[in-house]
């Protein structure tokens, strides 16, 4: 994803991994900006140039392999918009941990948006704030709660 489409408006990220018979992305999609074709086990491939940051693609994932980063959310935040499928739902302007692909804590967050499950395919979607500078490796987030992650311990490159 390049840095100049980033800063142009919010675009879908594609973290789907298995090669299975799935399109309801590209079926959803009124842009045509995700492109799964033929056979229809093809990964599934944006092109950034057409995708409008609608979300349209995010709850209608099986996988739930499907987020929406907004880089220009504020001067100093970024917004990532994900699948939710657990209760309670967060509360909005409620303070979160961010975590990276491995569930490893990476700073904190606030939820800036939920969308009930019964207004998106029985699909909640949260969005939640954070710093720009954890952009590219912020994948969730994990609601706060007494020992659940350590925040002293900043995930570092290398380190285990």
């Amino acid at each position: 994803m390049s840095g100049k489409r980033l800063k142009k408006r919010p675009v879908v990220i594609i973290d789907c991994p298995e090669e299975i018979p799935c399109n309801p992305c590209e079926t959803v999609c009124s842009q045509g900006a995700i492109i799964i074709g033929q056979p229809i086990t093809n990964l599934p491939v944006t092109d950034e140039a057409k995708c409008t940051g609608c979300g349209r693609c995010i709850p209608v994932c099986p996988g739930l392999a499907i987020s929406l980063l907004h880089y220009d959310y504020s001067p100093s935040e970024a917004s990532l918009t994900v699948p939710y499928e657990f209760l309670p739902l967060p509360k909005k302007g409620q303070e979160v941990f961010v975590v990276d692909e491995k569930g490893r804590y990476l700073g904190k967050g606030n939820i800036i948006r939920v969308i009930p499950p019964e207004k998106n395919n029985r699909t909640s979607l949260v969005t939640f704030s954070f710093s720009k500078k954890l952009y590219k490796k912020v994948k969730y987030f994990v609601l706060k709660r007494e020992n659940l992650i350590d925040e002293t311990r900043k995930y570092e490159p290398g380190k285990k």
